[in-house]
């Protein structure tokens, strides 16, 4: 879910909000209440969730265990197509 920042033209007031692509833009400023808040060309920044590829493959764990070694070239070569020479 991308994490939105939003800054008031009103009271200079700044804050990040996480929302759904499908969620409206908001322009009510929480602290003052005029309808001046806009939302602000940042970095990207976003928020996984779930067990999904990133949780279970790249999200700290063992740094030592590494891919098995992959099979050499038939016929002992580098010409073949997974490795051309």
């Amino acid at each position: 879910m991308p994490i939105y920042e939003y800054r008031c033209d009103s009271c200079g007031s700044q804050k990040e909000h996480l929302q759904k692509l499908s969620d409206p833009v908001l322009s009510i400023c929480p602290e003052c209440g005029k309808e001046s808040y806009r939302k602000m060309l940042s970095a990207a920044g976003f928020q996984l969730k779930g067990s999904g590829w990133y949780a279970t493959d790249f999200k700290g764990g063992d740094k030592s265990s590494k891919p098995a070694d992959l099979p050499p070239c038939q016929g002992g070569t580098a010409s073949c197509a997974c490795n051309p020479g």
